[in-house]
């Protein structure tokens, strides 16, 4: 995963290699995607093309449970 690509003409930061990628078929829907891959799995490391959809439901959690404590804390 340390390794690097070469850099491109007009590029100075070299590109990483793609990490490992399990693409699964037409058939299967986002929810069932992300859940078969693993929803942390699918959303910190992008293990399929779930990734961003699982990413954006983490932050949606992450954002209610904030939510929650921020209200937690005014309310006490």
């Amino acid at each position: 995963m340390g390794e690097s690509l070469p850099p491109r003409e007009g590029e100075r930061i070299p590109r990483r290699t793609a990490p490992d990628f399990n693409e699964l078929s037409d058939d299967v829907g986002v929810v069932k995607g992300i859940f078969e891959g693993g929803f942390l799995n699918v959303a910190i490391n992008d293990a399929n093309q779930f990734g961003p959809h699982a990413m954006i439901a983490l932050l949606g959690v992450v954002a209610t449970i904030t939510g929650i404590a921020l209200l937690a804390m005014w309310i006490i």
